[in-house]
């Protein structure tokens, strides 16, 4: 989501003759055999080598698990959820240590101009990187987690968190194996431009009622906000005279060499693409009410359009005192409690 302002560790289970004599057998058998690893995994697409991250939880030899394959925010967002150096917030990653708790494998991935991934076969021209190659990215991706060794092929699932929720939306859509359950965690739950008219809208109004602007200066930057929205979509340059640098500045980055992403990702309706998911396809859509940036009046859109599109539960979960990062702020260093349990309430949800 564009901003306007700036293991568990299993290990392994050693059962000595005494500890494992005074056990019945078959709990003995239930011990997990093979500890908890990560594999670093790669995999090539439009000419590019992605590098990614596949957790595999501590398992019993020969088992089949559910799996997830997580997708990260917008901007340079690597596998773990980070900006570095300046954000860090793990969030993927936090994600992840989540699901090997419950028996879950993940994959996570440097996506296009992120980790060790970077701009692979677009360094030599950004200006052609569009939303499309990272769906195709992602759906690459869902398919070798797929088709690991361990992974139980029918049980698996799509969790996308901010942005990359629509492109997880986007791959389900079509995807092969059918997904077993679609997350959408602080979704981009309107059109790309909307959300970023709708946060500076906000900002705005923020300002006025702390006396920081006047009434007629709010109407004067809201028109330009929209007029610059407008030029984009019809492939114009952005008309910044009448803002402040700062919001000017904002403008001319998306008019620079991710101007293509910019009008390919905002030519999608998230609302659009929730109609053409498989029927009774479970979905979990998360809002925090102390997210300004996705906030949860934004998403009934979309929470309409999925209970229309005969999807099924858990639905639209509300998390309170919940922010963007899908953290307590008061406890920003681990995933909030209503977070893990809507988590958990979705990945017991159809659980074959």
């Amino acid at each position: 989501m564009p901003r306007t302002v700036r293991r568990i560790t299993v290990g392994t289970v050693m059962l000595g003759t005494i500890a494992a004599g005074t056990l019945p057998a078959t709990a003995v058998q239930a011990m997990p055999t093979t500890p908890a690893t990560d594999r670093e995994i790669t995999f090539t697409v439009d000419g590019t080598t992605t590098y990614g991250t596949l957790h595999i939880p501590a398992h019993r030899r020969g088992q089949k698990m559910p799996a997830v394959l997580l997708l990260p925010g917008s901007g340079p967002t690597d596998r773990n959820g980070d900006q570095p150096p300046a954000l860090t917030p793990h969030t993927l990653a936090k994600l992840a240590g989540a699901l090997a708790h419950d028996g879950v494998v993940s994959l996570r991935f440097d996506k296009y101009g992120t980790g060790r991934t970077g701009l692979g076969a677009y360094a030599g021209r950004p200006e052609t990187l569009d939303h499309p190659a990272f769906v195709r990215q992602a759906a690459t991706a869902y398919r070798l987690l797929a088709g690991q060794p361990e992974v139980n092929r029918r049980a698996v699932r799509l969790i996308g968190h901010s942005e990359g929720a629509l492109t997880a939306l986007r791959v389900a859509v079509a995807a092969e194996p059918r997904t077993a359950g679609v997350g959408l965690l602080q979704p981009l739950a309107k059109r790309f431009l909307d959300v970023l008219a709708q946060q500076l809208h906000d900002q705005l109004a923020a300002a006025v009622a702390a006396g920081q602007m006047s009434r007629q200066e709010q109407l004067t930057l809201g028109r330009a906000v929209d007029r610059a929205v407008a030029d984009f979509r019809a492939h114009r340059p952005p008309d910044t005279s009448a803002m402040p640098p700062a919001l000017a500045d904002l403008f001319r980055a998306l008019d620079g060499p991710s101007r293509r992403y910019v009008e390919t990702i905002d030519a999608i309706d998230p609302v659009a693409v929730a109609y053409q998911l498989p029927r009774r396809t479970p979905v979990l859509l998360t809002c925090g009410t102390i997210d300004p940036q996705v906030p949860c009046h934004m998403t009934t859109p979309l929470a309409v359009a999925l209970e229309r599109a005969h999807t099924r539960g858990p639905g639209r979960i509300v998390l309170s005192g919940v922010a963007h990062g899908l953290t307590d702020p008061a406890n920003p260093d681990v995933l909030a409690p209503a977070t893990l349990d809507a988590l958990g309430r979705f990945m017991r949800y159809g659980a074959r």
